[in-house]
C-alpha cells in the first residue's frame, strides 16, 4: 500500500491560559475539525512551583460530545454533577461522555498544589453523532496501570481504545486512540483504509512521517485516501494517534456545547441555566 500523502503540518503558537501555556493546533485557521475530532489543546510541558493554584478548569458545562484528557505529567482531579470523582496521575487518561449534559471541573490534587511539579496534558474533544448527543453522561478514569501497552520494533503504544498491534484498549468506542512512544531508532507502520479520519499529533521529539521531517508540537494532517502511515525517529518522540469514521453531520458549536442546529444550542444553554445539567460547587 502506498504512503498516505500529508496535506498539511500545523505548528501552533503557545498562549497563556491561567498558569498554563496552551497550544491549540485544532481548530486552526482553515481547519475547523478533523471529523469527528473537534479540538486539541496541548498544555505544557512546564513546571508548577510549590504552593500553586493548580489547573484553572473550574466548574463548567458540556453537551453533545466527549472529552478525553491525557495526563502525561502531573495529575488531574475530576469532579462532575453526576457524582463521578477521581484523581488521575501521570500516564493515565480521563474519558468523559458529556452526552445530554453535565457540569464538571478539572483541577489539581491538594498534594500537587502544595508540592508543585511537572505538568503536561492534552485535552481532545470528539464529536458525537446526532443519535448519541443526548445519551446519558458517563465518565471513566484510567490510571497508567489500567492502560495496556503494545510493543514492537522500538515502539510502544499505550492503547486507550480500538486495537493496535493486536492489543485492545479498555474503552469501548468507535474511535481508536493510542499514545505512540518511539525509542531512538524506533519505528511503527500502520495501514489506513479509505474513508478514515486521522488525528496525528507529535507532542515532542522529532520524527520522520511518510518521509517528511516533523518536529514536536505539530499536527500532521492527512486526507481520507487509503494508504500507509510510516513513522520513524532517530532520537525518539511521542505521538497522539487517533483513527475514526467521520460523522459527516452539521456541527454547530457554542462554547462548551456542540450540537447539530442553532435551536439545539439555545436549548442547551437554557437547560444549563435552569439546572437540568446539575450543579457542582
Amino acid at each position: 500500500m502506498a504512503l498516505l500523502p500529508i496535506r498539511r503540518i500545523i505548528r501552533p503558537q503557545g498562549r497563556p491560559l491561567g498558569p498554563l501555556t496552551m497550544y491549540q493546533p485544532l481548530p486552526e485557521n482553515g481547519l475547523d475539525q478533523i471529523d469527528p475530532f473537534l479540538l486539541l489543546h496541548h498544555h505544557g510541558p512546564q513546571t508548577f512551583p510549590a504552593h500553586n493554584t493548580g489547573l484553572p478548569f473550574g466548574p463548567h458545562p458540556h453537551r453533545g460530545f466527549e472529552t478525553v484528557t491525557f495526563i502525561y505529567e502531573g495529575d488531574v482531579q475530576h469532579r462532575d454533577s453526576n457524582g463521578y470523582e477521581s484523581t488521575i496521575r501521570g500516564g493515565g487518561v480521563q474519558w468523559m461522555t458529556a452526552g445530554s449534559g453535565l457540569v464538571h471541573s478539572e483541577t489539581s490534587s491538594a498534594d500537587f498544589r502544595r508540592d508543585g511539579g511537572p505538568v503536561e496534558l492534552i485535552q481532545l474533544w470528539i464529536n458525537l453523532p446526532a443519535r448519541l448527543k443526548m445519551t446519558p453522561p458517563d465518565y471513566r478514569g484510567l490510571q497508567e496501570d489500567d492502560i495496556p501497552v503494545a510493543a514492537e520494533g522500538g515502539a510502544s503504544l499505550a492503547v486507550v481504545s480500538g486495537t493496535w498491534s493486536g492489543v485492545a484498549g479498555p474503552v469501548a468506542s468507535s474511535t481508536e486512540l493510542a499514545t505512540l512512544t518511539l525509542a531512538p531508532a524506533g519505528g511503527y507502520t500502520r495501514e489506513i483504509p479509505a474513508g478514515k479520519s486521522i488525528l496525528f499529533y507529535v507532542l515532542n521529539g522529532s520524527a520522520t512521517v511518510n518521509g517528511q521531517a516533523v518536529q514536536g508540537r505539530a499536527l500532521v494532517v492527512f486526507g481520507e485516501e487509503s494508504g500507509t502511515i510510516e513513522v520513524r525517529s532517530d532520537s525518539g518522540c511521542r505521538i497522539l494517534w487517533g483513527i475514526a469514521d467521520p460523522i459527516r453531520e452539521p456541527v454547530v458549536a457554542h462554547g462548551p456545547f456542540v450540537m447539530n442546529t442553532g435551536d439545539e444550542i439555545r436549548q442547551a444553554i437554557a437547560d444549563y441555566q435552569s439546572g437540568k445539567m446539575g450543579f457542582l460547587e
